[in-house]
């Protein structure tokens, strides 16, 4: 039988002894409390495709609402926009030109959807490119300038209609989804309280463009020996460093969303519902002048040169319209600006028609381009008041927009066929005209479903 050693005897304790005092318990507890922070292990990784929980909330600290990284962002997306939706604005001058040289054989409906499709996918393949902007950031943006030029490239070379369908109105427009939902984006992730402004200087770009394009084109075509081919190459040659600058400025502030792809909530939220439906009346009075203007200026006896540059007078006038309106609604409220730009732009479109004489059209131009100039920058703007996480921009603007973008696929080709039927453009005014009165009014009524109310500032 083995003997135990003396020394490996424990001593045995009294009952009392087993009992802490009270600074005994205290200093135990402090220990405890020590050994658990210093125990515990790192928060757990997410699993890819798996948010964090603590990212869910809106944490990012405030909008600057200025610095040079955040001016940075504003110039390169002015250049984005000067490079892509002032190329949309020029569509009435390749309208006129078209009905008149490759296409002289179709009708003005038929050639309408290719800027119609232009229009659409720019707006309503947001849905895909602002999401993919949220989870990828600037990366979107170097593809889709490489996208975009190809696009005028090839757009160049179309002789057919289906080859200008194809370039013109279906890879240009997606290219330029990806550069104005980054953009549109991108700058609201800088901005909070001036907002509606920074954007409205972010689409001004696009009037500036409106302003260059039309009038470099119709010289091009008209009364040079470049001829078509050349003339969309020298576009596309101009834009090519604007949008390398852009790919280099161009970077969000907040940190990737990795939640799902889509955002579902977003149609249970009544704003945002409305203000889809009211831009979509908005965009469809917006877009006539912008397609029709110079042919209904040719058919009030206007030399053809001369009725090519309304559009560039338009996008003039629209410089204005983007800014000055950006600054009141940063004031008295995006919705507001909005409501306000849709109303005046209806009731200015129902009278194109009354609009007879060259100094008539002028004055038109300019009228018609200050309202209009609210409703792009002033959407975007009205469909932030929707989230309060910047992360989510990308995905709201991006999905209101395809929605609403739909009057862009529709519109044109309506008012087509009005002017086939009738041969008149009275009925293509009072069409787009009410519809964007319409507009106008339902974006002011959404301030019913904020806490605001009707008459609120927002």
């Amino acid at each position: 039988m083995d003997t135990v050693e003396p020394d490996t005897v424990a001593p045995q304790e009294s009952p009392s002894s087993l009992v802490p005092t009270q600074g005994e318990k205290g200093g135990d507890e402090k220990e405890r409390s020590d050994d658990t922070n210093e125990s515990v292990s790192p928060k757990p990784t997410p699993a890819a495709g798996e948010a964090d929980p603590d990212d869910l909330r809106p944490d990012i600290s405030e909008a600057p609402e200025g610095g040079l990284r955040a001016w940075l962002v504003v110039v390169g997306s002015g250049f984005v926009f000067f490079s892509c939706l002032g190329f949309v604005n020029t569509f009435g001058v390749f309208q006129q030109y078209y009905m008149s040289h490759q296409l002289r054989n179709h009708t003005p409906d038929n050639i309408a959807w290719i800027g119609a499709l232009m229009a659409f996918v720019q707006s309503g393949a947001g849905a895909i490119t602002g999401s993919l902007f949220d989870r990828f950031g600037a990366r979107v943006v170097g593809p889709g300038a490489i996208i975009y030029v190809f696009a005028l490239m090839m757009t160049s070379i179309c002789t057919e209609y289906w080859q200008f369908i194809l370039a013109q109105g279906l890879l240009a427009g997606f290219g330029m989804s990806l550069l104005q939902m980054s953009a549109f984006a991108c700058v609201s992730q800088y901005f909070q309280k001036k907002r509606a402004t920074a954007l409205g200087i972010v689409v001004s770009g696009s009037s500036i463009g409106g302003i260059i394009f039309p009038i470099a084109l119709s010289k091009m075509l008209n009364n040079s020996s470049l001829g078509f081919g050349w003339s969309v190459r020298v576009i596309a040659f101009v834009i090519t460093p604007l949008l390398a600058f852009a790919s280099l400025t161009v970077r969000p502030r907040a940190p990737p969303r990795m939640t799902n792809f889509f955002l579902w909530e977003a149609f249970k939220n009544v704003k945002f519902l409305m203000l889809v439906f009211a831009m979509f009346g908005c965009f469809i009075g917006m877009l006539t002048p912008l397609f029709y203007l110079p042919t209904y200026a040719v058919s009030r006896g206007m030399d053809p040169t001369l009725a090519s540059y309304l559009l560039a007078i338009v996008n003039a006038a629209s410089t204005a319209g983007r800014i000055i309106p950006g600054m009141l609604a940063d004031k008295y409220g995006r919705l507001n600006g909005f409501g306000i730009g849709g109303i005046l732009t209806g009731v200015i479109v129902l009278c194109m028609n009354s609009a007879l004489g060259t100094a008539a059209l002028v004055v038109y131009s300019i009228a018609f381009g200050f309202a209009s100039g609210t409703i792009v920058s002033g959407a975007s703007a009205a469909i932030s008041v929707c989230t309060d996480d910047p992360r989510n921009l990308g995905t709201y603007i991006g999905m209101g927009m395809a929605i609403a973008s739909t009057a862009n696929l529709v519109g044109p080709p309506i008012n087509g066929v009005l002017l086939d039927t009738h041969h008149s453009f009275l009925q293509v005014s009072i069409f787009s005209g009410i519809f964007s009165l319409a507009g106008g009014v339902l974006a002011i009524m959404t301030k019913a479903a904020t806490p605001q109310g009707i008459f609120g500032r927002i």
